[in-house]
């Protein structure tokens, strides 16, 4: 059976990250991720992908670090997780140790979804250009593997270089926590396969030949699928003529084994009857 979690992007009028982690393990939910922008331009020149108006919250999301480490410490059970982190805005050896120590502090329930980001300006104040935002990403989360799991870590790259260092803690998680995708090109299969552990796309209709293109490339490098993470962030705009539920059953028969529903930001008032309704589904469904 699969497990159910919940993609919200916590801000300082929306539910906060502590209570909403306690009432999602007390209610069933098996996991908790929080995205990610550091700021957003004011010059708006980069079109939101999904069309239309960039939303005000976009520019209020709280650090994901730092909220997930407040949830981490009101619960027990629940997985903890970004969707996602925007690498190349962080130091890759301050990253490696950030992760490392919020999967020690969860004892082990980290889930690190990553990502290069759309906003080019966004990445542009911190200093990557656009078109290298996938190399930077790359090379970031190889050496951070690099740190994770050896005493003395080194990596040479053409945007990451650095001489043997020590640097601990390392985490709970043997290897490291899970490394998951949240990408949806034609080029995420072959970056999955070489340096993640699963894929966390948004909801689309094509999720099977996507898995597809997935395998094909785990099987060039020689990777074994079998414990291959499919988390799926979707909700009622996802469903289409169908109702939420029927959504979730055709994911499962995909074989997603995490399903996770988006709560969109807003006052806690109204997103506490929103998470009553899905956890409601969930007890239906399981």
């Amino acid at each position: 059976m699969a497990d159910f979690g919940l993609v919200t992007i916590p801000t300082h009028y929306s539910i906060q990250p502590a209570d909403l982690a306690r009432w999602a393990e007390e209610n069933g939910f098996e996991s908790l991720f929080f995205g990610e922008h550091s700021h957003i331009p004011t010059s708006r020149k980069t079109p939101f992908p999904l069309g239309g108006e960039l939303p005000m919250y976009y520019s209020e999301f709280y650090d994901p670090f730092v909220g997930l480490t407040a949830a981490a410490a009101v619960t027990h059970t629940l997985k903890i997780g970004t969707s996602v982190c925007l690498v190349p805005e962080h130091n890759p050896i301050n990253l490696a140790k950030s992760t490392a120590c919020l999967d020690r502090v969860s004892n082990g329930r980290f889930l690190f979804g990553i990502g290069a980001g759309w906003n080019a300006e966004e990445m542009g104040d911190h200093g990557i250009a656009f078109k290298d935002r996938w190399k930077q990403t790359r090379e970031r989360v190889l050496a951070i593997r690099e740190i994770w799991t050896r005493d003395e870590a080194e990596f040479h790259g053409q945007f990451v270089d650095f001489d043997p260092i020590w640097c601990w803690p390392k985490p709970v998680q043997a290897g490291g926590p899970p490394i998951l995708m949240g990408a949806d090109s034609k080029w995420s299969p072959k970056r999955i396969a070489e340096y993640c552990d699963g894929w966390i796309p948004i909801d689309r209709p094509d999720l099977a030949g996507g898995l597809a293109a997935i395998r094909e490339q785990m099987e060039q490098y020689g990777r074994a699928m079998d414990q291959f993470d499919l988390s799926v962030i979707t909700g009622k705009a996802f469903a289409g003529e169908n109702s939420l539920e029927s959504r979730v059953e055709e994911l499962l028969s995909v074989g997603v084994n995490r399903v996770l529903f988006l709560i969109e930001p807003d006052q806690s008032d109204t997103q506490w009857s929103v998470l009553e309704r899905h956890a409601k589904l969930i007890t239906s469904i399981q």
